[in-house]
């Protein structure tokens, strides 16, 4: 300790000690501030396919590469993304998607596509395969949350509508600050087109005073507790809180079904501030 003894070597130790301090403080600041994003709002971004998975005939999981392990992809909870791929005909096209990760997910993005027999983007992602690129530009999109608020959102989804439902739905219930509560209306044709019905059953598990959902099949099974046929008034009614000031209903699905749920939602009393179609 004989190094301390002199005024100078214990200046040049408290010179050390404050820098070292001030290095944590900056390393801190840093690790605390929010991540910046992958995304280009301007310019096409092109991010590489690690993983594919099949879901059904025709859905599929996409799982594509962020720069390192720790990017996250930089959307705001309920905005979309807008992906540019080629036709069968070697047409450019370009349509949007909402990615069903969030910014929690460090590293990668994933997409839950249904590939339609004359989707012109359906066809890109059919004849995707790992190690190949997309190119993706964003954020896109009108819709805005903060946390709390409102008190409880209504969902009206069909088909792949449902992925920014899910997205929105996730955000909340894994925000343990976040207490609004979700009421999940969801429309297919048959019980196998339900999409991402697995991840919908574990929120519903996870959170049942705050996440419920309410399938409703236009063909369904023999055996079937849910809804049949579309989404009537009485379903909305009966399964998604009421009109208020501190209520909104969101709703997304092909556009016939979104003008009638526009039409039922008018005649139920929801005012047009309470409304929102993605």
């Amino acid at each position: 300790m004989d190094f301390l003894q002199t005024p100078e070597n214990q200046i040049l130790v408290g010179v050390a000690v404050a820098l070292v301090a001030v290095g944590v403080g900056a390393v801190y600041l840093y690790s605390s501030k929010k991540r910046k994003g992958c995304l280009d709002p301007e310019n096409f971004k092109e991010f590489k396919l690690v993983k594919r998975t099949q879901l059904s005939h025709n859905v599929a999981k996409f799982t594509f590469e962020l720069p390192t392990p720790t990017s996250v992809l930089g959307l705001p909870i309920g905005q979309h993304i807008s992906c540019r791929g080629k036709d069968g005909q070697g047409e450019e096209v370009i349509k949007p998607y909402t990615p069903t990760t969030l910014d929690s997910d460090v590293g990668y993005f994933e997409l839950v596509i249904k590939m339609y027999p004359q989707g012109r983007m359906s066809h890109h992602f059919r004849e995707m395969r790992v190690g190949d690129y997309l190119a993706v530009k964003g954020p896109k999109g009108r819709f805005k949350y903060q946390p709390g608020e409102v008190r409880a959102f209504g969902m009206l989804a069909g088909g792949s509508g449902i992925t920014p439902m899910f997205q929105v739905a996730r955000a909340i219930l894994e925000n343990p600050k976040d207490r609004t509560k979700v009421h999940l209306i969801y429309a297919n044709v048959t019980y196998e087109d339900i999409l991402l019905k697995e991840e919908l059953q574990g929120l519903a598990t996870n959170y049942p005073d705050q996440f419920k959902v309410y399938y409703v099949l236009n063909q369904p099974p023999e055996v079937w507790d849910g809804g049949v046929g579309f989404v009537t008034k009485e379903m909305i009614e009966k399964h998604c809180p009421a009109p208020a000031h501190d209520v909104k209903i969101l709703r997304c699905g092909p556009p016939p079904m979104n003008k009638a749920m526009a039409a039922n939602l008018e005649a139920l009393g929801y005012a047009p501030e309470m409304l929102f179609q993605f």
